[in-house]
């Protein structure tokens, strides 16, 4: 992921999202029980993702993501080690699944196995459901959302906000030697075998995003078409996470892509009215 990680104090419980991000904001909608379940797995993805981005050689990150995948089999054998106690009462009570927190440490160990750089759309399309959908079917779960919609809604809501952060980031993840963008999508502006830096100055560069921020806008679209048809005190949290996500698309869209990128960030405004909007049932 290209998210900076945070520190996060796994053993002592669940950490917080930072005050005023939209994932807290969205997180403070919901009933004590339901927030807190999402804290919990919110300190979960953030203690992985650490790993992930800032553990240190390689196969001491390997390592570590190995000793988290034991820990959650040791969660759902009824044993849990101390660092995953805040996720008991979480599973318990919402059903959450093993395999979604597992791929999830799948996600987490592409990035720590080697430089993601131009991967296939099929690749890119795992890393997506790994790192972002999987997190969409546990929260959707916590939410109360229906099982079917709830992992439709996942799916396609997990893939646009993965591709949103991908488009914003493309120049800070050049910096750690990574690219997202997929490969099919610089072989049709004849860049064979792009590099962080070759991707990064070619004259056509805006296509491929162009092309990556299509593919994000229909997601988005489906995004909507499930929650339109879905129970509204559900939805209410993935609602305003689509809507505040949303409005960061379309800043890099009209940013365009020709250097120098500036990072892009919503005005305080916009953000409070997508609130406001999306945070009254």
């Amino acid at each position: 992921m290209s998210a900076a990680a945070t520190t996060m104090q796994a053993a002592t419980g669940p950490a917080l999202p930072a005050a005023g991000s939209s994932f807290y904001t969205a997180m403070r909608l919901l009933p004590k029980e339901r927030r807190e379940a999402m804290y919990a797995v919110y300190a979960f993805c953030r203690a992985v993702d650490d790993v992930a981005d800032d553990g240190g050689p390689r196969d001491l990150r390997a390592a570590e993501l190995d000793s988290w995948r034991a820990d959650i089999d040791a969660l759902y054998a009824g044993h849990p080690p101390q660092r995953v106690r805040p996720l008991v009462e979480p599973v318990r009570r919402f059903g959450l699944k093993r395999d979604d927190f597992i791929a999830v440490i799948d996600g987490m160990a592409m990035d720590a196995a080697e430089d993601i750089v131009a991967p296939t759309e099929a690749t890119l399309d795992l890393y997506c459901d790994r790192v972002a959908s999987a997190v969409g079917r546990l929260s959707v779960r916590i939410f109360g959302m229906p099982e079917e919609a709830g992992v439709k809604l996942a799916w396609h809501q997990g893939r646009a906000l993965q591709l949103t952060n991908i488009l914003r980031d493309i120049d800070e993840d050049a910096t750690r030697g990574r690219l997202y963008l997929p490969m099919e999508k610089f072989h049709r502006i004849g860049l064979m075998n792009p590099t962080p830096e070759t991707a990064l100055a070619h004259p056509r560069l805006g296509e491929v995003c162009a092309a990556v921020a299509a593919e994000a806008q229909e997601h988005y679209r489906q995004t909507w078409a499930v929650i339109e048809r879905s129970p509204r005190r559900a939805t209410k949290a993935a609602r305003l996470m689509a809507a505040a996500y949303r409005l960061y698309l379309d800043a890099v869209i009209r940013r365009g892509w020709a250097p120098p990128r500036q990072r892009v960030k919503p005005g305080k405004l916009s953000l409070l009215l997508v609130a406001l909007r999306h945070g009254i049932v």
